[in-house]
């Protein structure tokens, strides 16, 4: 990003949920820890030439810690001889906060962020704010905005959603993967303006590919309703506007901003307790009835673990011309508030069945110890009772208020300028040809979590087809589609400006990504599962290369 073209600010995300669990972990170790040591190795080889080229840095690297990365880098910038000021930014910390939390941090805005900028800093760390932050802030301080100018940092927070997650706009993780060459995506970037709007592209050069698709993606990624709640505003994803202005470059144009609430979210983690897992390889004839010899052995084993849980992968083809491809994964993961009850010697009993079990008995790897798996909730506090606090270069701690809110609560809601794809689709068209296909063919998707909730973004290129999918894909449908969602509140958002739906699916991630309560623990596949289920599919909607067979389905 320093070396391929011209550059005002650098960001960059370095937490998740996850990471706060193991950043927590390193706090119980020694108190100097707790931030991502990663960007330090990163400035040893990138801060002469930010500071040559004039590059300001933000990033929430500091993670719990950020007053000692600040430290960490002055030190690193004197030995290496280089003169910058560093700022940092605190006060998400909640610590003690809750009966067994190994951490609680209020997501902060960019407020604190602007302010170490207008100090002079030259690099800015932070502990948890939220991700679009790293780029509202820097916005903030460049244009030199008010705190209620909604509407403008409402833009830039979603030109920071935009960035969050890298190359995730720029054709990684892309649904249409294929069209493109994205071995080797290059980062994105955003062209703000001053009114709000910006410009997404990448450096000339770069891999990957910059569309309205791209983008799409990205603003579909671990959202859930229309507004998107922050700190510092509200930005109503409902009011997004993409186009392609050039190769590689995406407008974003029209956002709306309201108010932010009264409230901060918190992200709290804990040690949910002990885990472990075995992967027995079933091969050939009988599947079910091997999978079900190996857990009647194994059922006196696990009566005293708290949870134990049986998922048989049906991965083996008939008459596979591999052992490989004959082969099906029985899966038993284990977890208990004790490591004795779910460690090594669980998983040597089940290994020591090698020679009294089914025919062709192996596993995937050896027995193991048990290890420690986190759980993630959140909750809120009130803004006004968290002590965000910039600490500028000098050294001065800066109280950053609170953002105003309106008096009047209508303000909270302001139009949205209405056009026809804004209003809902007029339903089902009449019976027409069909091709069973999967959804996918038409439909891009893109999925992630929220703490133990799930969404997937769903989403199509033409106002046809998003007709179509709008009359179609009802929250009955997807829970018909995947099976996995039964019985889970299940809520839809449609969002016409992006040709889109977004559902929110509550507890399929249990406690969390932390916990791996499922095969694929932060959904990051769910929206491909849904992308390859079979669907019936107007074919004037379809590419021209399906043909139709005589009874209207595909060959």
């Amino acid at each position: 990003m320093l070396t391929g073209g011209p550059l005002d600010v650098l960001t960059g995300d370095y937490l998740a949920e996850l990471t706060m669990l193991i950043l927590g972990r390193d706090r119980l170790k020694s108190p100097e820890l707790g931030y991502a040591k990663t960007f330090l190795r990163q400035l040893e080889r990138s801060l002469a030439l930010a500071r040559e080229r004039g590059v300001r840095i933000v990033a929430n690297a500091g993670g719990l810690n950020p007053a000692g990365l600040a430290d960490a880098i002055r030190a690193l910038a004197a030995a290496a001889g280089i003169p910058v000021s560093v700022a940092h930014v605190e006060g998400d910390d909640l610590m003690p906060f809750a009966e067994g939390a190994l951490t609680a941090n209020a997501y902060l805005g960019g407020a604190g962020i602007t302010a170490c900028l207008r100090a002079g800093a030259d690099v800015v760390v932070t502990g948890r704010v939220t991700d679009a932050a790293l780029v509202s802030g820097p916005a903030a301080w460049w244009f030199d905005w008010a705190p209620d100018d909604h509407d403008r940092l409402a833009g830039a927070v979603v030109a920071g959603h935009v960035l969050e997650c890298g190359t995730q706009s720029t054709g990684g993780n892309y649904s249409f993967f294929t069209a493109h060459d994205v071995r080797r995506p290059g980062f994105p970037l955003a062209e703000i303006a001053e009114d709000g709007s910006s410009v997404i592209t990448k450096h000339p050069g770069t891999g990957g590919v910059v569309s309205v698709g791209t983008v799409t993606a990205q603003l579909l990624y671990e959202t859930q309703g229309p507004r998107y709640l922050g700190p510092d505003v509200t930005a109503r994803l409902d009011t997004v506007r993409l186009a392609q202005v050039d190769a590689d470059r995406v407008s974003v144009t029209g956002v709306v901003g309201e108010a932010p609430p009264t409230t901060l979210k918190v992200g709290v983690t804990r040690i949910g307790g002990w885990r472990n897992e075995v992967v027995f390889v079933l091969t050939g004839l009988d599947i079910e009835e091997k999978a079900a010899l190996v857990q009647a052995q194994l059922a006196e084993a696990l009566s005293q673990v708290a949870t134990a849980d049986w998922t048989l992968a049906r991965t083996d083809h008939e008459d596979a011309r591999t052992e490989e491809t004959a082969s099906a994964l029985l899966r038993l993961v284990v977890r208990d508030p004790s490591p004795d009850r779910v460690g090594r010697a669980l998983t040597s009993e089940a290994v020591e069945l090698a020679l009294a079990s089914y025919p062709g008995f192996h596993v995937t790897s050896p027995p193991g110890p048990a290890q420690p798996y986190g759980i993630f909730t959140s909750s809120t506090v009130p803004s006004a009772t968290v002590p965000h606090v910039a600490v500028l270069p000098d050294g001065t701690r800066h109280p950053v208020p609170s953002p105003p809110i309106p008096s009047d609560p209508l303000d909270l809601v302001p139009p949205v300028p209405a056009r026809p794809l804004d209003r809902a689709p007029a339903g089902p068209a009449p019976a027409e040809p069909t091709v069973r296909v999967p959804l996918g063919r038409l439909a891009g998707a893109r999925s992630g979590d929220k703490g133990g909730d799930a969404n997937i973004g769903v989403w199509v290129g033409s106002d046809e087809a998003w007709e179509w999918l709008h009359a179609t894909l009802t929250v009955e449908e997807l829970q018909s589609l995947l099976p996995e969602t039964a019985g889970l509140a299940v809520t839809r958002h449609p969002l016409p400006n992006l040709r889109a739906l977004n559902f929110t699916i509550a507890g399929i991630l249990g406690a969390g990504v932390a916990s791996a309560h499922r095969f694929d623990p932060q959904a990051k596949a769910l929206g491909e599962w849904l992308r390859a289920r079979h669907v019936d599919i107007p074919a004037r909607l379809l590419p021209t290369h399906l043909p139709l067979t005589p009874e209207g389905t595909a060959p």
